[in-house]
């Protein structure tokens, strides 16, 4: 069963392609009508952190229930796999050969699965806990980064080998991108920082997102910029990755009601949420206008959201075990 909801208006927005370091890239809706639409998860046990496939289905981390779910939106089914026990995975996604990994939060482990076998395989992380949290990878598929939260470090994993190499780090670590020269952004959330690793030589930096900002998810850009939810004050903030600073910062809608989850669409445009509110913001980095998505249920709390390949935004409500779509 879905329900249906349309788009509340604050300004008036002009129609703008990115990577999303999901394995899928990410495409452009100019024409958005501003229908949602939802669906219950079959074990919606803390469902959370979609992620889309090649074959446009959309998988989900159950955590709570320590299950990977698939959800096809052609026939508008699901399908679940048992993740080996403690997993309880955090983060989610699909590389371009439909391999799905996923962070195990509850064993330090990162997992494998193969859809088309049923295969699932966990590599250990050297130090044999951290939370391992928020994943993303490479263009090429060969590294998937990923933060270690309570670990306070970010590490990667080589897809072929399965080793893992782990960078420490402090605040810890949370949402995570890659900007366009390869380098590896973090919210580091306890210290009011954004990190950044040089994968290339093991150098750590830092840009300061002022007192009581609580960076919690990061997202790059179409055209290179990086854009972070401050969840401490209310803002979406605007960084130059070269120069190694905020451009700019935007007060969102509700004000302070906890900025949580942000993508980026292929036409630049920037999704954003407020989790202690039931609605979506679409911002225009052009026009620097807003438009709020109000959403069919209530008690959501979206904590990740990604954009498809046909530039539709899918959510999930990791409080209520809806699967959205905004399109």
């Amino acid at each position: 069963m879905k329900r249906l909801a349309y788009l509340l208006a604050i300004a008036p927005l002009a129609a703008l392609a990115g990577g999303s370091n999901y394995g899928i890239t990410p495409g452009a809706h100019p024409n958005l009508a501003g229908k949602v639409s939802e669906w219950p998860v079959p074990t919606p046990r803390f469902a959370r952190d979609p992620a889309p496939a090649p074959d446009g289905s959309i998988y989900i981390a159950v955590m709570s229930g320590n299950k990977v779910a698939r959800f096809d939106p052609k026939t508008n089914s699901f399908k679940e796999w048992d993740l080996p026990s403690g997993h309880r995975p955090h983060g989610v996604l699909v590389d371009k050969n439909s391999i799905v990994w996923t962070t195990g939060n509850g064993n330090g482990t990162i997992g494998r699965l193969d859809p088309r076998s049923g295969e699932i395989k966990e590599f250990k992380t050297p130090s044999g806990g951290g939370g391992p949290h928020t994943l993303v990878i490479t263009d090429d598929g060969g590294t998937i980064w990923f933060t270690l939260q309570s670990g306070n470090k970010v590490a990667s994993l080589d897809t072929k080998t399965g080793a893992i190499k782990e960078y420490p780090s402090s605040g810890g670590p949370y949402g995570i991108a890659l900007d366009k020269a390869g380098n590896v952004w973090f919210c580091r959330m306890g210290d009011n920082k954004l990190g950044k690793l040089d994968p290339r030589t093991g150098q750590m930096s830092e840009v300061d997102m002022g007192p009581r900002s609580r960076p919690r998810r990061v997202a790059t850009a179409p055209d290179g910029v990086l854009w972070v939810t401050l969840y401490g004050n209310g803002k979406l903030a605007k960084l130059d990755p070269k120069a190694m600073k905020v451009v700019k910062e935007y007060q969102l809608p509700a004000g302070d009601a906890g900025p949580y989850a942000v993508t980026v669409d292929g036409g630049g445009m920037v999704w954003v949420n407020e989790i202690n509110t039931d609605t979506v913001v679409r911002f225009d980095p052009k026009t620097e206008q807003m438009r709020v998505v109000q959403l069919p249920s209530s008690n959501v709390g979206i904590r990740k959201m990604v954009t498809d390949a046909s530039g539709r935004l899918w959510y999930m409500g990791s409080h209520n075990g809806r699967l959205g779509v905004v399109e």
